[in-house]
């Protein structure tokens, strides 16, 4: 599909990933934790499990509105099941590659995960550290809202209308327009697409990163 903005050829101070569905497949241990979870709470898995993803926990339990549930409560208890269980978290195909292709300071990572949970996943799927990286709690309102990127570019020391988002979720998707950024859109963990006018790529096979003179980033294949 065309991109709603051109992206291929165009260059950008800094690109701006997504962790999970983005840079890593965690899909197994977030079905098996949550599915739990909603076992208990008494919610439909198959209904259910299509709204958590790109969301923090809390953000997802708190609007819910349970009678008696503190979603502030209920997220450190699935952090720590999902620090627990790492079986099955593997990158993105390409994704080690590439990222290892752009220069440091010029690529981070934004995710709605707290970060003690992205650093172990990372580490279990090989995803290199990068200089800049923001996490679920430091931010006031998660994905849609635009603030992780804002701050990720921020961090970066860059504009974020000069910046690439990378995403699969439609919660992070948003917050990167919201941020004025472009977005391209990874489907490798999608069971059911969705229309997208962004850019959209299966994975990171086949594509690489260009530096140009002036240290601007050039995605391309």
């Amino acid at each position: 599909m065309t991109a709603l903005r051109p992206v291929l050829g165009k260059s950008y101070d800094a690109f701006l990933f997504d962790m999970d569905g983005t840079l890593l497949n965690s899909i197994a241990v977030v079905e098996r934790v949550w599915t739990g979870w909603a076992l208990r709470h008494g919610l439909v898995p198959e209904v259910f499990l299509k709204t958590i993803h790109g969301i923090r926990a809390s953000d997802v339990i708190r609007q819910l509105a349970l009678p008696g549930v503190d979603p502030a409560h209920e997220a450190h208890q699935l952090l720590l099941e999902e620090m627990e269980d790492v079986d099955g978290i593997v990158e993105i195909p390409g994704a080690i590659a590439l990222l290892s292709s752009i220069p440091s300071g010029k690529w981070a990572i934004v995710t709605s995960a707290p970060a003690d949970l992205a650093k172990r996943r990372m580490t279990a799927a090989g995803i290199p550290t990068p200089a800049i990286m923001v996490t679920g709690e430091e931010v006031s309102a998660g994905k849609p809202s635009p603030e992780c990127y804002l701050l990720g570019a921020r961090r970066l020391g860059v504009d974020p209308s000069r910046c690439l988002v990378f995403e699969d979720a439609v919660a992070g998707i948003l917050a990167g327009e919201a941020a004025g950024a472009d977005v391209a859109v990874i489907t490798a963990t999608h069971t059911t697409p969705f229309e997208t006018p962004h850019l959209s790529l299966d994975d990171y096979r086949g594509w690489h990163v260009d530096v140009t003179n002036d240290e601007r980033l050039v995605l391309g294949r």
